[in-house]
């Protein structure tokens, strides 16, 4: 038997997340600029509409999250997971992560704080009551004019100083989505701040119950941080569990063996399942 050598001409494109797409939107109030990616399910919609996520920092783990929604969706019993639209919102940028993402997500500066890490100077702060608005008014407007969205069942997902602006869009906006998902929250950069606001927050919902659903989450190796956010997650996870009768549904899981960065994709997992439950 003779061997034969067989040519494969061989093409190379471009890898492309299916079904998603992306286009560029300029803020009204303050023309800043976002890219916003969109992932849709397979499928016709439920007569009520797809579930949403909105997903802040959508530079960097949205393909985590729709790939992980996709592969269990596909059996809501046995993953407790419905299909949904996943909407990024991101920077015009090929970085995982903008520095404008300390102006959109923190309602006030940090005069404590004067330098990131590596010894620069941090970028502009203060911004996130600005953005929530533009979230609000402009995003989603434009995703439900496109997909058939579910207003009941919208969701908001942020890590780190996203983690802290979910926390602020919950506390000053409770009616904007119906599940938080806030992983590990900086709650330090603007904490004297977020207990105002979380006060106001149980003091409205006690005269106006609405059903609130919030997940916090963190790695349990981010407790040895000097900020002590883990400690602060938990604890405004039982002040805010007291208020159970009036809607408000809040929880707080540490992830064995995770740090800041490494929790992400066992966050998301939990997130789906939380936000996305066939029976919630």
């Amino acid at each position: 038997m003779s061997n034969r050598t067989v040519s494969i001409d061989m093409m190379r494109r471009r890898l492309e997340l299916p079904r998603a797409e992306h286009w560029v939107m300029r803020s009204q109030a303050e023309q800043r600029t976002y890219r916003i990616i969109v992932a849709q399910p397979l499928g016709e919609a439920p007569p009520s509409g797809y579930p949403v996520i909105y997903m802040l920092d959508g530079n960097c783990v949205l393909n985590t999250m729709v790939e992980a929604l996709r592969l269990q969706c596909r059996r809501p019993e046995k993953t407790g997971v419905v299909p949904a639209v996943i909407v990024g919102i991101g920077y015009e940028t090929e970085s995982q992560f903008s520095p404008d993402r300390f102006y959109d997500y923190t309602p006030f500066p940090n005069t404590s704080i004067l330098n990131k890490s590596d010894g620069s100077p941090l970028p502009q702060q203060g911004g996130a009551e600005a953005f929530l608005k533009f979230v609000e008014e402009e995003v989603k407007p434009q995703i439900e004019s496109e997909f058939n969205i579910d207003r009941n069942r919208q969701a908001l997902f942020g890590h780190s100083l996203g983690g802290l602006f979910t926390l602020y869009a919950m506390f000053s906006r409770p009616h904007a989505f119906q599940y938080y998902i806030a992983g590990s929250p900086s709650i330090h950069w603007n904490k004297e701040y977020l207990q105002e606001l979380e006060q106001n927050f149980s003091a409205r919902v006690k005269e106006e119950p609405h059903r609130i659903r919030l997940m916090l989450g963190a790695g349990e190796l981010e407790k040895m941080h000097v900020a002590g956010n883990c400690a602060k997650a938990c604890q405004l996870s039982e002040r805010l569990a007291l208020l159970s009768d009036y809607g408000v549904h809040a929880e707080y899981k540490e992830f064995e063996g995770e740090g800041h960065v490494s929790v992400l994709p066992v966050l998301i997992a939990r997130a789906l399942r939380f936000a996305l439950h066939p029976e919630h």
